[in-house]
């Protein structure tokens, strides 16, 4: 009996979740921004995104990053125990000075987007 007592709860806990903590923008994910010898470094944790369905932006308030990490489970029968990781497509907008910065490289590795920006000259 006690163990049915914790799956009912365990059970209840995943549909609030479910449906209680669902907003426009899923999720977000960590960033590190580094500003050093005129260049602004920006690395995003995106594991399980592909590099494909990642747009980078810049307007004069920021750098905004985009993409999309898809559920890895195709099977409409399949049975979930648990789903921790966030799913679907973010926006993140980084508050930076961004007028007259422009992407210089790109590069994306294990899972880490690594962005450097530096400023156009004269500006």
């Amino acid at each position: 009996m006690w163990s049915e007592a914790l799956s009912v709860l365990d059970r209840a806990e995943r549909l609030q979740r479910q449906f209680f903590t669902h907003v426009a923008q899923a999720w977000e994910p960590p960033i590190d921004v580094v500003e050093e010898d005129g260049a602004l470094h920006v690395h995003v944790a995106l594991p399980g995104a592909a590099p494909g369905s990642v747009a980078i932006g810049v307007d004069d308030e920021g750098v905004v990053i985009s993409a999309a990490r898809a559920f890895p489970c195709a099977d409409p029968h399949a049975r979930i125990h648990r789903i921790e990781i966030p799913y679907g497509r973010f926006e993140r907008r980084i508050a930076v000075d961004a007028r007259g910065l422009e992407l210089r490289e790109k590069a994306y590795a294990d899972g880490v987007l690594s962005l450097t920006f530096r400023r156009k000259e004269g500006v």
